[in-house]
C-alpha cells in the first residue's frame, strides 16, 4: 500500500510561484494514477490536475489551466505540482492522491482516489 507524503506549501503572494512536492513510499508510484485537490475553510474538497500513465494523460480544472503544471518522476516515486500566477483563491490545503487501474481517475472524483497524503497548506496573500 502506498503511502504519500505532500510539501512545499507555505506563504506566496500574489503573482508569485510555487511548487509542491508529493513523495510515494511504501510502493511503486508507476502502479497508480496521480491527482492534486485541494480544500480550502468551509469549502468541499476539489479536483486540480491529475496525470495518468502516459504524458498526454494530464487533466486540470478550468480555474488553474495555463497556470499549474502536474509531471510526475516515477523513478523518484515524486509528483509535483508547479504553480504560477498564484492568486488569494488558490489558497487552501492541497493533497496528492493515487488512484489504482481501473479507476476514473481523470474526471476528478475524490471517491475514484484511493491513497491519500496528509495534505500541505498554500497561502495566497493579496
Amino acid at each position: 500500500q502506498v503511502q504519500l507524503a505532500e510539501s512545499g506549501g507555505g506563504l506566496v503572494q500574489a503573482g508569485g510561484s510555487l511548487r509542491l512536492s508529493c513523495a510515494a513510499s511504501e510502493g511503486a508510484l508507476s502502479n497508480y494514477a496521480m491527482g492534486w485537490f485541494r480544500q480550502a475553510p468551509g469549502k468541499e474538497r476539489e479536483f486540480v490536475a491529475a496525470h495518468g500513465w502516459t504524458i498526454v494523460s494530464q487533466y486540470y480544472a478550468d480555474s488553474v489551466k495555463g497556470r499549474f503544471t502536474i509531471s510526475r518522476d516515477n523513478a523518484k516515486k515524486t509528483v509535483y505540482l508547479q504553480m504560477n500566477s498564484l492568486k488569494p483563491d488558490d489558497t487552501a490545503v492541497y493533497y496528492c492522491a493515487g488512484a489504482v487501474a481501473g479507476r476514473r481517475w481523470w474526471q476528478g472524483a475524490p471517491g475514484d482516489y484511493d491513497y491519500w497524503g496528509q495534505g500541505t497548506q498554500v497561502t495566497v496573500s493579496s
